[in-house]
C-alpha cells in the first residue's frame, strides 16, 4: 500500500540544474562584492586575486556566470532539468533587458562616433523595442537566461580582449564628465553579475511563481546587505579616523578623559574637548523629547479612539506626513523668526528645545497611530466586557500594548534630531566654549508668572553638531582642527548610538512585559 504513495515531489537531493545555478549565484556574489569594492577603491586594478589580475578576475568570473546560466536555461528548454516556465519571462524581465539593449546601442553609436547624441537616441529606442518585442515571444527560461548570457559575455569580452582597461578614458565633448576605465570596468561587472545572479536564482527556483520569488530573495537579500555595508563603513571610517583625537591623553587609573571630560579653552597646553557640547546635546535630546513625545502620543490616541474616521483625521494625516517631510532648515527658520523673538531676543537652549520638538512630533504621532491602530480589537472588546471605561481601557489596554512601537518611533526621532545641524546653527549656536550650561542648577522660583525661571535655558549652549559644524568651517587652532573635527565625529556618532541603545533596550523590555503579562 506504501509503495503507491512513493512520490518525487519533495526531495533533499539537489539536482544538477539547481548545483549549476547555486554555483552561478555564489560566483556572482563575490564578483558583486569585489567590484563594489574596486569602485569604492578599496582595492584597485593592481590588486590580484589567485594570481589573475583584479579585473581580468571579475571577467573571468562574469563569463563562467553566464556559460552557467545558459547551460541552466538551455536545459530548461531541452527538457534536461525539471522545471516549470512560464510562456513568457514576463513584461519586468522583457522591459529590464529592453532598456539595457536602448542603452548599449545609444553608447556603442557614441562611442563609435556616427549619429551624434541625439541621433543615436532613436536607434538605441528602436533595438531597446526590439528586444522587448522579441522577448515576449520566448519562454521564460530563454527569455530570462539568454540576455543574461549575452550581457555577461559582453562585458566579460571587453575586458579580457582589453578593449576596456584601466587606461580607457571616455572625455566626451557634449558631457562635462569623464569616464575612465578604473571605474566603467568595475561598475559594469558590478551591474552584470547582479544581472546574472538574478537569472541563476530564477533557474534555481525553477522558473515560474518559485522562480521569481528566488530572484526577488536575493535581489532584496543583496540590498540589505548593501545597506547594512556602507552603514558598517561609515561607521568604521568614523571611528578609524576619530578613535585617535578622541583618546589623546587617556588614562584609566586614575581615570582621565581629557577630550570628553574638558572644554574648549584655547591655550596650547590643555587638550580641548566637548564636554560642554556633549551636556547640549544631552538637554536638546532630553528637552525636546519630553517636549514633543507626550503631545504626539496624546494626539495619536485622540485621532485614532476618539476621533471620527473623516475629513479632519484624513487632514491631520496630510498635514503631518508633509511635517515630517518638511527639511530640517524649515524649521529653523520657523523657531527663529517665531520662538527667538519671544525668547529674549537671542539665541537659546529652550529655542533648540522647542524646534527639535515639533521636529520630532510628526514622526512619534506617524508611528503612534500605527502602533495603537495595531492593537487587536479583541483587547478593547474584552475590556469593555469587563465594564472598563473606555478610558481606562486605553490607559491600561491599548497603550501599553502599543508602547512597542510608539519606542519605536522615538527611537527613530531622536536619531534624527540628535545629528541635526541647521536647526541649532539658527536658534541656539553657542560656539566653541569651555562651561557647560548648568541647566539644572539655574531653577528659580519667582512670584510673577510663570512663577519659575531658568537663565540657562535662555542663552545660547553648545551641541555637538554644530560645535563639528564650526571647527570645519572656522578652522579654528588650525594646527589640530582637523584631528578636532574628527574627534568630535567620533563622540557624535557614540552619543547618538547610545541613544539608539536605549531606546531599543526601552522597547525590550516593554515588549518582555507584554509577554509576561
Amino acid at each position: 500500500m506504501s509503495d503507491e504513495y512513493a512520490s518525487t515531489l519533495v526531495t533533499d537531493e539537489t539536482t544538477l540544474g539547481e548545483r549549476v545555478a547555486s554555483t552561478v549565484i555564489g560566483i556572482g556574489l563575490l564578483v558583486f562584492m569585489l567590484s563594489v569594492l574596486a569602485v569604492a577603491r578599496v582595492v584597485t586594478e593592481e590588486a590580484s586575486v589567485l594570481g589573475i589580475g583584479l579585473y581580468d578576475f571579475l571577467a573571468v568570473g562574469l563569463l563562467t556566470m553566464g556559460l552557467g546560466v545558459g547551460v541552466v536555461g538551455v536545459g530548461s528548454a531541452l527538457g534536461a532539468f525539471d522545471t516549470t516556465p512560464d510562456q513568457t519571462p514576463g513584461t519586468v524581465t522583457a522591459g529590464v533587458f529592453g532598456v539595457i539593449a536602448a542603452a548599449a546601442v545609444w553608447l556603442a553609436t557614441l562611442q563609435l562616433g556616427v549619429l551624434g547624441p541625439l541621433g543615436g537616441f532613436p536607434v538605441g529606442l528602436l533595438a531597446g523595442a526590439v528586444t522587448f518585442v522579441g522577448l515576449g515571444l520566448l519562454s521564460e527560461d530563454i527569455g530570462s537566461t539568454l540576455p543574461a548570457v549575452v550581457v555577461a559575455v559582453a562585458v566579460s569580452g571587453a575586458v579580457l580582449t582589453n578593449l576596456l582597461t584601466p587606461a580607457w578614458l571616455w572625455d566626451p565633448e557634449w558631457l562635462s564628465a569623464a569616464f575612465s576605465g578604473s571605474m566603467t570596468i568595475p561598475t559594469l561587472t558590478a551591474a552584470a553579475a547582479l544581472l546574472t545572479a538574478w537569472a541563476g536564482a530564477k533557474a534555481y527556483g525553477g522558473y515560474g511563481s518559485e522562480g521569481r520569488q528566488a530572484g526577488a530573495y536575493l535581489l532584496v537579500a543583496l540590498n540589505a546587505l548593501g545597506m547594512l555595508a556602507v552603514l558598517l563603513a561609515v561607521i568604521l571610517f568614523i571611528v578609524t579616523k576619530g578613535i585617535g583625537p578622541a583618546f589623546e591623553g587617556f588614562s584609566l587609573y586614575p581615570f582621565d578623559w581629557p577630550f570628553v571630560l574638558n572644554g574648549y579653552s584655547f591655550r596650547p597646553d590643555v587638550v580641548n574637548g566637548v564636554f560642554p557640547a556633549i551636556v547640549g546635546t544631552l538637554y536638546l535630546v532630553v528637552g525636546a523629547t519630553v517636549t514633543g513625545v507626550p503631545v504626539a502620543v496624546a494626539a495619536a490616541v485622540f485621532l485614532t479612539e476618539y476621533a471620527e474616521q473623516g475629513p479632519f483625521v484624513g487632514a491631520v494625516e496630510i498635514a503631518t506626513n508633509g511635517l515630517w517631510s518638511t527639511p530640517s532648515v524649515v524649521y529653523g527658520l520657523f523657531g527663529y523668526a517665531f520662538l527667538v523673538p519671544r525668547l529674549g531676543g537671542t539665541t537659546s537652549l529652550l529655542s533648540g528645545i522647542l524646534v527639535l520638538g515639533f521636529m520630532l512630533m510628526p514622526l512619534c504621532l506617524i508611528t503612534s497611530r500605527e502602533a495603537i491602530k495595531s492593537v487587536p480589537d479583541e483587547y478593547r472588546d474584552a475590556s469593555a466586557a469587563l465594564g472598563v471605561s473606555q478610558w481606562e481601557t486605553i490607559k491600561s489596554v491599548v497603550v501599553p500594548a502599543a508602547m512597542p512601537g510608539i519606542v519605536t518611533g522615538v527611537i527613530l526621532g531622536v536619531g534624527r534630531i540628535a545629528g541635526e545641524t541647521a536647526p541649532i546653527l539658527l536658534v541656539m549656536s553657542g560656539g566653541l566654549r569651555d562651561d557647560a550650561p548648568n541647566v539644572l542648577g539655574s531653577f528659580e522660583f519667582t512670584s510673577a508668572p510663570p512663577f519659575v525661571a531658568n537663565d540657562a535655558l535662555l542663552q545660547s549652549a553648545p551641541a555637538l553638531p554644530y560645535q563639528l559644524y564650526a571647527t570645519i568651517t572656522s578652522g579654528v587652532s588650525a594646527d589640530n582642527a582637523v584631528e578636532y573635527g574628527w574627534g568630535t565625529a567620533f563622540v557624535l556618532l557614540v552619543v547618538v548610538l547610545s541613544f539608539y541603545a536605549v531606546g531599543i533596550a526601552t522597547r525590550m523590555y516593554f515588549r518582555r512585559r507584554l509577554n509576561y503579562e
